[in-house]
Protein backbone atom coordinates (compact mmCIF):
# COMPACT_ATOMS: atom_id res chain seq x y z
CA UNK A 1 0.00 0.00 0.00
CA UNK A 2 0.92 3.63 -0.90
CA UNK A 3 2.01 5.95 2.16
CA UNK A 4 -0.46 8.58 2.39
CA UNK A 5 0.70 11.54 0.35
CA UNK A 6 2.16 14.40 2.40
CA UNK A 7 0.57 17.66 3.88
CA UNK A 8 1.53 21.07 2.90
CA UNK A 9 -0.47 23.69 5.45
CA UNK A 10 0.04 27.72 4.20
CA UNK A 11 -1.32 30.80 5.74
CA UNK A 12 -2.08 33.60 4.49
CA UNK A 13 -4.05 37.19 6.19
CA UNK A 14 -4.20 40.65 5.56
CA UNK A 15 -6.07 43.65 7.46
CA UNK A 16 -9.11 45.33 6.12
CA UNK A 17 -10.44 48.44 6.71
CA UNK A 18 -14.00 47.63 6.74
CA UNK A 19 -16.64 45.26 8.90
CA UNK A 20 -16.40 41.98 9.31
CA UNK A 21 -19.53 41.26 8.12
CA UNK A 22 -19.13 43.06 4.86
CA UNK A 23 -16.10 41.12 4.37
CA UNK A 24 -17.93 37.93 5.26
CA UNK A 25 -20.50 38.76 2.45
CA UNK A 26 -18.43 39.19 -0.20
CA UNK A 27 -16.34 35.82 0.25
CA UNK A 28 -20.05 33.97 1.28
CA UNK A 29 -21.22 35.30 -2.48
CA UNK A 30 -19.16 33.25 -5.42
CA UNK A 31 -21.32 34.77 -8.15
CA UNK A 32 -19.57 38.38 -7.19
CA UNK A 33 -16.09 36.45 -7.12
CA UNK A 34 -15.17 37.13 -10.61
CA UNK A 35 -15.53 40.77 -10.16
CA UNK A 36 -13.66 40.98 -7.28
CA UNK A 37 -10.66 38.29 -7.34
CA UNK A 38 -8.72 38.50 -10.32
CA UNK A 39 -7.88 34.73 -10.94
CA UNK A 40 -11.33 33.65 -10.96
CA UNK A 41 -12.90 33.53 -14.19
CA UNK A 42 -16.10 32.31 -13.36
CA UNK A 43 -17.93 31.16 -10.47
CA UNK A 44 -21.56 28.91 -9.78
CA UNK A 45 -23.34 27.58 -7.02
CA UNK A 46 -24.55 24.00 -8.13
CA UNK A 47 -25.93 23.37 -4.71
CA UNK A 48 -27.18 24.56 -1.50
CA UNK A 49 -28.49 22.57 1.75
CA UNK A 50 -28.50 25.36 4.53
CA UNK A 51 -25.25 26.46 5.68
CA UNK A 52 -23.51 23.55 2.92
CA UNK A 53 -23.39 24.61 -0.50
CA UNK A 54 -20.91 22.84 -4.05
CA UNK A 55 -19.55 25.14 -6.20
CA UNK A 56 -17.75 25.23 -9.18
CA UNK A 57 -14.73 27.56 -9.82
CA UNK A 58 -12.96 28.27 -13.26
CA UNK A 59 -10.03 30.39 -12.21
CA UNK A 60 -6.12 30.75 -13.40
CA UNK A 61 -3.54 29.31 -11.69
CA UNK A 62 0.25 29.98 -12.45
CA UNK A 63 -1.37 31.91 -15.45
CA UNK A 64 -2.90 28.56 -16.52
CA UNK A 65 -6.73 28.37 -16.67
CA UNK A 66 -8.18 25.33 -14.32
CA UNK A 67 -11.58 24.22 -12.75
CA UNK A 68 -12.13 22.59 -9.61
CA UNK A 69 -15.96 21.46 -7.90
CA UNK A 70 -15.60 22.42 -4.00
CA UNK A 71 -18.02 21.86 -1.04
CA UNK A 72 -18.49 24.98 1.33
CA UNK A 73 -19.81 24.73 4.82
CA UNK A 74 -20.55 28.67 5.60
CA UNK A 75 -21.06 29.76 9.21
CA UNK A 76 -21.80 33.68 9.16
CA UNK A 77 -21.89 34.01 13.29
CA UNK A 78 -18.46 32.98 13.34
CA UNK A 79 -17.67 34.39 10.05
CA UNK A 80 -16.31 31.26 8.79
CA UNK A 81 -15.80 29.33 5.40
CA UNK A 82 -14.38 26.18 5.44
CA UNK A 83 -13.75 24.52 1.99
CA UNK A 84 -12.39 21.13 0.26
CA UNK A 85 -12.14 20.29 -3.12
CA UNK A 86 -14.52 17.71 -4.23
CA UNK A 87 -12.68 17.34 -7.63
CA UNK A 88 -9.05 18.82 -8.06
CA UNK A 89 -6.84 19.30 -11.25
CA UNK A 90 -3.55 18.01 -12.15
CA UNK A 91 -0.77 18.64 -10.09
CA UNK A 92 -3.36 19.27 -7.17
CA UNK A 93 -4.22 16.11 -5.53
CA UNK A 94 -6.13 17.43 -2.62
CA UNK A 95 -6.86 20.65 -1.15
CA UNK A 96 -9.08 22.04 2.05
CA UNK A 97 -8.57 25.54 3.42
CA UNK A 98 -10.21 28.12 5.31
CA UNK A 99 -11.53 31.97 5.33
CA UNK A 100 -11.38 32.95 8.82
CA UNK A 101 -12.52 36.54 9.43
CA UNK A 102 -11.33 38.16 12.63
CA UNK A 103 -13.08 41.26 13.82
CA UNK A 104 -10.39 44.64 14.85
CA UNK A 105 -13.01 46.82 15.34
CA UNK A 106 -16.62 48.23 14.03
CA UNK A 107 -14.70 48.70 10.82
CA UNK A 108 -11.81 46.52 10.77
CA UNK A 109 -10.59 43.21 10.37
CA UNK A 110 -7.97 40.61 9.60
CA UNK A 111 -8.53 37.84 6.63
CA UNK A 112 -7.15 34.85 7.19
CA UNK A 113 -6.92 32.41 4.17
CA UNK A 114 -5.67 28.69 5.20
CA UNK A 115 -4.93 26.11 2.90
CA UNK A 116 -4.03 22.55 3.44
CA UNK A 117 -3.23 20.66 0.44
CA UNK A 118 -0.95 17.68 -1.03
CA UNK A 119 0.30 16.98 -4.73
CA UNK A 120 0.05 13.94 -7.05
CA UNK A 121 2.75 11.85 -6.01
CA UNK A 122 4.15 13.76 -3.88
CA UNK A 123 6.68 14.45 -6.60
CA UNK A 124 8.49 18.37 -5.48
CA UNK A 125 7.82 19.90 -8.85
CA UNK A 126 4.07 19.06 -8.63
CA UNK A 127 4.58 20.30 -4.75
CA UNK A 128 6.41 23.65 -6.06
CA UNK A 129 3.78 24.12 -8.67
CA UNK A 130 1.06 23.94 -6.23
CA UNK A 131 2.58 25.74 -3.59
CA UNK A 132 3.62 28.33 -5.90
CA UNK A 133 -0.44 28.62 -7.11
CA UNK A 134 -2.02 28.93 -3.45
CA UNK A 135 0.93 31.95 -2.85
CA UNK A 136 -0.02 34.09 -5.86
CA UNK A 137 -3.64 33.44 -5.84
CA UNK A 138 -3.66 33.90 -2.28
CA UNK A 139 -2.09 37.47 -2.47
CA UNK A 140 -3.88 38.06 -5.33
CA UNK A 141 -7.40 37.44 -3.84
CA UNK A 142 -7.00 39.05 -0.32
CA UNK A 143 -5.26 42.25 -1.60
CA UNK A 144 -8.31 42.15 -4.36
CA UNK A 145 -10.88 41.75 -1.80
CA UNK A 146 -9.31 44.24 0.55
CA UNK A 147 -9.45 46.97 -2.42
CA UNK A 148 -13.21 45.43 -3.06
CA UNK A 149 -14.25 45.96 0.43
CA UNK A 150 -12.55 48.76 1.75
CA UNK A 151 -14.21 50.70 -1.42
CA UNK A 152 -17.14 48.75 -2.03
CA UNK A 153 -19.04 51.90 -2.80
CA UNK A 154 -16.75 53.12 -4.89
CA UNK A 155 -16.15 49.88 -6.99
CA UNK A 156 -20.34 50.33 -7.49
CA UNK A 157 -20.38 53.45 -8.88
CA UNK A 158 -17.29 52.33 -11.55
CA UNK A 159 -19.12 48.97 -12.47
CA UNK A 160 -21.55 48.86 -15.55
CA UNK A 161 -23.41 46.17 -16.87
CA UNK A 162 -24.96 45.73 -20.34
CA UNK A 163 -26.04 43.39 -22.73
CA UNK A 164 -27.25 43.40 -26.94
CA UNK A 165 -29.32 40.63 -27.96
CA UNK A 166 -29.98 39.73 -31.66
CA UNK A 167 -32.81 37.40 -33.00
CA UNK A 168 -31.61 34.84 -35.80
CA UNK A 169 -33.83 32.71 -37.12
CA UNK A 170 -31.02 29.00 -36.58
CA UNK A 171 -30.64 26.44 -34.51
CA UNK A 172 -28.79 27.35 -31.05
CA UNK A 173 -26.23 24.82 -32.01
CA UNK A 174 -24.84 26.40 -35.30
CA UNK A 175 -24.82 30.54 -33.79
CA UNK A 176 -23.12 28.87 -30.83
CA UNK A 177 -20.22 27.04 -33.37
CA UNK A 178 -19.30 30.55 -34.49
CA UNK A 179 -18.98 31.97 -31.22
CA UNK A 180 -17.14 28.76 -30.23
CA UNK A 181 -14.69 29.12 -33.12
CA UNK A 182 -12.98 32.11 -32.08
CA UNK A 183 -9.71 31.15 -34.16
CA UNK A 184 -11.88 31.55 -37.34
CA UNK A 185 -12.56 35.13 -35.85
CA UNK A 186 -9.56 37.27 -38.76
CA UNK A 187 -11.61 35.50 -41.06
CA UNK A 188 -15.24 35.71 -40.14
CA UNK A 189 -14.69 39.31 -37.85
CA UNK A 190 -13.65 42.28 -39.86
CA UNK A 191 -12.62 44.45 -36.61
CA UNK A 192 -10.51 41.27 -35.73
CA UNK A 193 -6.72 41.51 -37.04
CA UNK A 194 -4.96 38.77 -34.86
CA UNK A 195 -6.41 35.71 -32.58
CA UNK A 196 -4.75 32.75 -31.01
CA UNK A 197 -6.64 30.40 -29.60
CA UNK A 198 -5.21 27.30 -27.48
CA UNK A 199 -7.82 24.83 -25.54
CA UNK A 200 -5.82 22.00 -23.53
CA UNK A 201 -8.69 21.54 -21.48
CA UNK A 202 -11.89 21.39 -23.79
CA UNK A 203 -14.18 23.71 -22.92
CA UNK A 204 -11.53 25.51 -21.32
CA UNK A 205 -9.87 28.04 -24.02
CA UNK A 206 -7.27 30.87 -23.84
CA UNK A 207 -7.66 33.76 -26.23
CA UNK A 208 -5.13 36.56 -27.24
CA UNK A 209 -6.78 38.92 -29.83
CA UNK A 210 -5.85 42.44 -31.31
CA UNK A 211 -9.34 44.14 -32.16
CA UNK A 212 -9.21 46.96 -34.57
CA UNK A 213 -11.91 50.21 -33.04
CA UNK A 214 -13.71 52.91 -35.17
CA UNK A 215 -11.25 55.40 -34.64
CA UNK A 216 -8.24 53.12 -35.87
CA UNK A 217 -6.72 52.36 -32.83
CA UNK A 218 -5.59 48.42 -32.14
CA UNK A 219 -6.30 47.15 -28.69
CA UNK A 220 -4.73 43.76 -27.33
CA UNK A 221 -6.51 41.42 -25.04
CA UNK A 222 -6.01 38.59 -23.53
CA UNK A 223 -8.91 36.27 -22.42
CA UNK A 224 -10.09 33.22 -20.83
CA UNK A 225 -13.68 31.51 -21.87
CA UNK A 226 -15.29 28.72 -20.15
CA UNK A 227 -17.60 27.16 -23.30
CA UNK A 228 -20.52 25.17 -22.04
CA UNK A 229 -21.41 23.14 -25.14
CA UNK A 230 -24.91 21.90 -23.55
CA UNK A 231 -26.15 25.59 -22.80
CA UNK A 232 -24.82 27.00 -25.76
CA UNK A 233 -23.13 29.74 -23.60
CA UNK A 234 -19.60 31.07 -23.31
CA UNK A 235 -18.68 33.25 -20.37
CA UNK A 236 -14.94 34.85 -20.41
CA UNK A 237 -12.47 37.37 -18.23
CA UNK A 238 -10.09 39.17 -19.86
CA UNK A 239 -6.70 39.06 -18.54
CA UNK A 240 -4.84 41.66 -20.45
CA UNK A 241 -7.71 45.03 -20.62
CA UNK A 242 -7.63 48.13 -22.11
CA UNK A 243 -6.01 50.85 -20.41
CA UNK A 244 -9.57 52.18 -19.58
CA UNK A 245 -11.28 49.14 -17.39
CA UNK A 246 -9.90 47.24 -14.25
CA UNK A 247 -12.36 44.75 -14.68
CA UNK A 248 -14.12 43.02 -18.38
CA UNK A 249 -16.04 39.56 -17.78
CA UNK A 250 -18.39 38.36 -20.50
CA UNK A 251 -21.31 36.22 -21.10
CA UNK A 252 -22.40 35.11 -24.57
CA UNK A 253 -25.80 33.09 -24.06
CA UNK A 254 -27.95 31.40 -26.83
CA UNK A 255 -31.68 30.87 -26.11
CA UNK A 256 -34.23 29.60 -27.82
CA UNK A 257 -37.16 31.67 -28.74
CA UNK A 258 -40.74 30.07 -28.55
CA UNK A 259 -41.57 31.35 -32.09
CA UNK A 260 -38.74 29.73 -33.27
CA UNK A 261 -35.14 30.81 -33.89
CA UNK A 262 -32.77 31.65 -31.22
CA UNK A 263 -31.98 34.84 -29.56
CA UNK A 264 -28.26 35.20 -28.93
CA UNK A 265 -27.34 37.71 -26.43
CA UNK A 266 -23.46 39.53 -25.11
CA UNK A 267 -23.46 40.77 -21.90
CA UNK A 268 -20.40 42.41 -20.22
CA UNK A 269 -19.87 43.85 -16.41
CA UNK A 270 -16.83 46.58 -16.73
CA UNK A 271 -15.89 48.06 -13.65
CA UNK A 272 -13.71 51.54 -15.06
CA UNK A 273 -10.18 52.34 -13.95
CA UNK A 274 -11.18 56.20 -12.50
CA UNK A 275 -7.58 57.66 -12.80
CA UNK A 276 -7.57 56.71 -16.46
CA UNK A 277 -10.49 58.08 -17.50
CA UNK A 278 -9.18 61.69 -18.27
CA UNK A 279 -5.85 60.48 -19.71
CA UNK A 280 -7.44 58.14 -22.33
CA UNK A 281 -10.84 60.41 -22.77
CA UNK A 282 -9.17 63.91 -22.15
CA UNK A 283 -9.57 66.63 -19.31
CA UNK A 284 -12.52 66.77 -17.62
CA UNK A 285 -14.54 64.07 -18.40
CA UNK A 286 -16.17 61.75 -16.06
CA UNK A 287 -16.86 58.06 -15.13
CA UNK A 288 -19.91 58.17 -16.73
CA UNK A 289 -18.40 59.51 -20.15
CA UNK A 290 -16.03 56.25 -19.99
CA UNK A 291 -19.07 53.94 -19.19
CA UNK A 292 -20.56 55.41 -22.02
CA UNK A 293 -17.66 55.42 -24.08
CA UNK A 294 -17.04 51.34 -23.13
CA UNK A 295 -20.80 50.90 -23.96
CA UNK A 296 -20.34 51.88 -26.95
CA UNK A 297 -17.44 50.34 -28.25
CA UNK A 298 -17.66 47.07 -26.40
CA UNK A 299 -21.42 47.42 -27.45
CA UNK A 300 -20.69 47.97 -31.05
CA UNK A 301 -18.09 45.36 -31.26
CA UNK A 302 -20.30 42.91 -29.66
CA UNK A 303 -23.66 43.56 -31.70
CA UNK A 304 -21.59 43.33 -35.03
CA UNK A 305 -20.32 39.78 -33.79
CA UNK A 306 -24.09 38.55 -32.92
CA UNK A 307 -24.91 40.04 -36.73
CA UNK A 308 -22.08 38.27 -38.50
CA UNK A 309 -22.92 35.23 -36.53
CA UNK A 310 -26.49 35.66 -37.61
CA UNK A 311 -25.69 35.89 -41.21
CA UNK A 312 -23.13 33.31 -41.13
CA UNK A 313 -25.69 30.38 -39.43
CA UNK A 314 -29.20 31.53 -41.61
CA UNK A 315 -27.15 30.69 -44.56
CA UNK A 316 -26.16 27.62 -43.20
CA UNK A 317 -30.08 27.05 -42.03
CA UNK A 318 -31.06 27.97 -45.82
CA UNK A 319 -28.53 25.71 -47.33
Amino acid sequence: MAAPLRIYETEHKIDVAAPASAVYALLADVTRWPVCFGPTVHARQLERDGTTERIRLWATANDEPKTWTSRRDLDEDGLRIDFRQEVSQHPVASMTGAWNIQPGGPDSCTVVLEHAFSAVRDLPENVEWVSKAVDRNSEHELENLRGIAEGLAETEELTTVFADSVDIDADAAAVYEFLYRSDLWPERLPHVQRLDLTEETPGLQVMEMDTKTATGAVHTTKSVRVCFDDEHAIAYKQQVLPALMTVHNGLWTIVPQPGGGVRATSEHTVVIKRDAVEKILGEGKTVEDAKAFVRNALGTNSTATLNLAKAWAEERADG
